[in-house]
Order: C-alpha cells, then structure tokens, then sequence
C-alpha cells in the first residue's frame, strides 16, 4: 500500500499535466546539470569510421617518427595491396589521374624576360631593371663555366663508349648515362660560381641517386568487382557494395641528384589561396581502377624514405631534385605533343609531392595526420638538353575517405614547356646555339634562397621524442632494427601461403573433396592477408645470456612494437 506523501505527489503530478505545466525536475541550486555520454551512431559504417579516426589519432600520439612508421604498418605482417606509382612509368592520359591522387592544382611558370618592366610602374621597373641586370651578370658569369662542362660531359661520355669490354647499352640506358654525367657536371660548376654570392649554397647537402619513396591514402575511388561481391554476400554491406572506397599509393623513384637545406623555401601561395574549397572540387576525379590506365598493384610494406634516414641530418627540407624522362622515349609519337606535355606534369607532380610527402614524415606528419604548414621545392625534368622547370608548394596531406570532397586545401605546381639548352654538341666537340633563358632559369632556381626556419616545436609538433632519448638499449635497438627492415621491403621468410589450382578448383568452386581433413588456411576461415606486424613468434634467448636469477623466465626476448 502505498504512503500518503507519495499519494499527494502522484495527484499534483496529474494535476499539472492536466493543467499544461511543465514537468521539468527542479533542481536545487547545489546540484550539478546531469552529464550525458555522447550519442554514437551503431551501424558497421559509423562504427568502422570511429574505429579509423581511433587509429589515426594513435598514431599521432605515438612520439617518435620510426615508431610512427611502424605503427601504419602494424596491421599487416606481408604490407598493403598499394598502386605502384614510381618515375619510370607514365601511362597515356595520366595527368587526371595524378591530379586526383597528390590533390593537385596545375599553373604555368612564367618565365623572367628582361622586357618584362617596359610596361610597369618606375618603381616597380626599376626593381625589375636591377633584378635583370643582376641576372644578366649570373648568366654571363656562368655562360662560359656551362658551355665548357656539358662539352666536358659529352667527351668523357664518349670516352666511356670506347672502351673496350663496355657493354652496348639500350637508348633510354644511354642517355640516362650521359644526362647524368651532365646533371653532376652542371651542379658542380653552378655550385662554385654562386657559391661565394649565394651563401645557402654552401650549406646544402647533395645526394647522387638518392631513393625517394612515399605512401599515402587516396579517397574517391571506385572498389573493384571483388569488393563489390564481398559486400553484395553480407547482409549489412549490401547498401554500401558501390560506394567509393580508399586505394593506398607507394611511390618509388630515383632522381639524379638532389640538395637538401636546413631551411625551407618561402611558399608562393598565400594560406587563403591554397584553402578553397570551390577550387578543390573543380579538381580532376579519376574514380576508375588506376589498373585501367596501365598502373600495377603489388604487395609491400608502407614506406617514406626521402634519402637519408630521420635525425642525425639537420638538412631536412628539400631544395631541388632533377629527375629523368629517358624513358618517354618509349612512349609512342601517335600519343602527340600534348599528351607528352602532360607526361611530363605527372611526372612532376607526383616525383615532388612524394618528395616533400617523405619529408613531412620525418617531421611528424603522415597521410593520415595533416600538415600545420606549407612544404616547398623545385624540380628541373631533363635528358641534358631539353630542361623542364616545375614549382611545387605541398599545403595538405588528407586525401583519404571523406577528405577528398570536403577538405577546402589543394596542392599547387607550377611548370614550363620544355626548354632546350643547347641544340647539339657538333663533331669538334663544341657547343652549338646555346640558350640563354634556360640557363637564366636554372639560376634562378639555385639562387632561391631558403629563408623560413622553424623551432623545433613548430616544425615537429607531433614528434615528442627520439629513440636516442630511450635509456632501454633493447628497446633503441628494436626500434631501429623493426624499422629498417621495414624500410628495406625485404621478403619474409615464410613466404605468403599459396591456393594451388587444383585446390581452387576441387575445394574452394566445387566441393569434391568432402572427405579430406581440412588442414588448409583458406578451408579453417584463415585470411593471411589480415595477419598482424607482432604476430611472430618472438626471439630466442639461450639460458646463459637470460638476465635475473631465475633463468626459466624471460625465454624470449620483449618486443616494443607501438
């Protein structure tokens, strides 16, 4: 039965409800306004991009660079399923595709004439006169240097020719061979004739065929068939089988020389020009199967290598990279000229987003964690006599899921036409009509001087440590260890197990073999593929060696995977 007073409350209860009064608890002034949890959306597509932003916040968590590395490759033991990008291959029609991937904006490079201030303001022509005088004073300072090392370069390549056990080599072999050889000659002598006006000269770093490697996440991609029918078979895919999915990239190239500064060039577009959003979706989409265009797939570890291994180098923002087109001279001429030019754009847009990619990772950032500023460099295309001059200004890594559409930032390059050096090394051995303008432009990239130096809080806001800084000797050493080998891309010693045809057709499209004990991955629902990086077993220690008195404990050695 109930109590009188909760008789009497019941009945002003239902007095107010008929009166229309609200039945809002009064609270007293002591108590604090209730606090409830956040409201999640439960379905497996809400659930699935909760789980992704848990781990890219993991990772920007974890403190140093090589244990980030490690970290975007913990969930595969054999690597990614990755689009092969690299610099040696340009399919037809590339340039939409290369656009979609690095979110890139194409502008041309205006080239400096010295009419340029005729129709300027006189203070403005005045400046402009000054800047040409001084060009011109470099181009005739250099003229003769230049002329003399490509005539060097030639007679040395030909030199190399004749000798007696040389092999013959292919004709995108030769003159990747002889633009080389130009390349070093041309840095070499630019280097000591700006050297002692241009002091950033003295400081850079020069790698000779350094390995350039980048991975990153694109968005807007259409899945292929076999991920269409893996969703269209569960019942809580179904609705989600068509949309577009992530396609992971690694990009792989060798330039011929490179030169790294400790400072960064100055970016050449402003911050509310590089965020437009409106400028962001008139981007190219290229939602096709990149395999559609004559890009492969293959399995490997993610890997961001810039040309030398993070720390112990100050010099870790790149200057200027040269890289080949010797093999475009595969590519066929009904393609024409504008496709070539576009050839040529992809090859810079991608070789220098990589670039800049790898460096942003040795500062903390990763495609999956955003820059807090804007990455520049400079790259020169060439096979020695016609040069290709190409600006780059890296504003954002986010391309994957729902960062393609809505993500407001784009990347900027900027390019010219081919320009040729000289027209031909005659049979004396002398340099025929050489150009001046070229040579006024490769200057110019030279004499750029980088001026924008960061503290290391701003520069590496996501890096809070370095394994130098660990006082566990094992654990430095594993870290390094894990991720060099990473890096390395070496196979596993186990390799990836193999569904034979016969299995393929006996036990996987038709049950005949009902009776035979089921001992394969593929017949226990095993996806080697889903495997984890610290699913192995762990080294060995021999009882001798094994730290503390008991000596049954601490059989294996402690891993410090993050």
């Amino acid at each position: 039965m109930l109590k009188l007073s909760l008789v009497n409350q019941l009945r002003t209860t239902y007095k107010r409800c008929l009166a229309g009064q609200s039945l809002q608890v009064q609270l007293s002034p002591t108590e604090a306004e209730p606090a409830y949890p956040e409201i999640r959306d439960p379905s497996f597509k809400a659930r699935k991009q909760k789980d992704a932003a848990d781990w890219h916040e993991e990772i920007r968590q974890v403190p140093t660079v090589e244990e980030k590395m490690i970290k975007i490759n913990m969930p595969r033991y054999y690597g990614y399923k990755v689009v092969d990008f690299n610099d040696s291959k340009i399919p037809y029609n590339a340039l939409p595709l290369t656009q979609h991937y690095t979110r890139t904006v194409v502008e041309d490079l205006e080239l400096p004439s010295p009419s340029a201030s005729a129709s300027t303001s006189p203070e403005v022509a005045d400046q402009g006169d000054k800047s040409t005088s001084s060009e011109d004073a470099l181009v005739k300072a250099t003229r003769e240097d230049v002329i003399e090392a490509l005539e060097f370069a030639h007679d040395y390549y030909k030199h190399l020719e004749k000798l007696p056990n040389s092999a013959q080599p292919s004709d995108v072999e030769r003159e990747r061979i002889l633009t080389q050889i130009i390349v070093e000659q041309l840095n070499r002598t630019l280097l000591q004739a700006l050297g002692e006006e241009y002091k950033h000269l003295e400081e850079v770093e020069v790698d000779y065929n350094p390995r350039h490697e980048a991975f990153w996440a694109v968005g807007g991609v259409d899945p292929p068939k076999n991920v269409q029918n893996s969703k269209k078979g569960r019942e809580w895919q179904k609705d989600e089988a068509n949309e577009s999915i992530d396609r992971l990239v690694q990009y792989t190239g060798t330039p011929y020389l490179s030169l790294r500064h400790r400072k960064q060039l100055s970016p050449w577009k402003t911050p509310a020009e590089s965020e437009d959003l409106q400028l962001s979706k008139q981007l190219p989409r290229f939602k096709h199967d990149p395999r559609t265009l004559g890009y492969s797939t293959k399995h490997q570890h993610a890997t961001n290598v810039p040309g030398y291994w993070p720390k112990g180098n100050e010099h870790n923002f790149g200057l200027l990279s040269f890289q080949s087109r010797a093999h475009l001279q595969l590519r066929p001429k009904s393609y024409g000229e504008q496709d070539l030019q576009e050839a040529l754009h992809a090859l810079a847009i991608k070789s220098s987003y990589a670039w800049l990619l790898a460096q942003a990772n040795y500062n903390g950032f990763n495609t999956y964690n955003e820059l807090t500023y804007p990455m520049n460099t400079q790259t020169v295309i060439t096979n020695g006599r016609e040069w290709s001059f190409y600006e780059y200004q890296l504003n954002t890594l986010l391309l994957h899921g729902k960062h393609q559409e809505e993500n407001p930032r784009v990347n900027f390059c900027r390019g010219t036409k081919p320009l040729p050096l000289y027209a031909e090394i005659s049979s004396s051995g002398k340099c025929v009509d050489f150009n001046d303008t070229t040579l006024r432009q490769l200057l110019n990239f030279y004499a750029n001087v980088p001026s924008i130096q960061r503290s290391i809080g701003e520069q590496q806001p996501y890096v809070a440590s370095d394994i130098t800084a660990y006082e566990n000797v094992e654990q430095r050493d594993f870290i390094t260890k894990t991720f060099k080998h990473l890096a390395s891309n070496r196979p596993r010693h186990l390799e990836l197990p193999e569904i034979y045809l016969w299995e393929k057709l006996y036990k996987i499209d038709n049950n005949n073999r009902a009776m035979e004990p089921k001992r394969r991955f593929f017949e226990l629902d095993v996806n080697p593929w889903q495997r984890p990086l610290d699913q192995h077993d762990k080294e060995y220690v021999p009882r001798a060696l094994r730290p503390g008195v008991r000596k049954n404990q601490n059989r294996f050695k402690k891993t410090y995977y993050p």
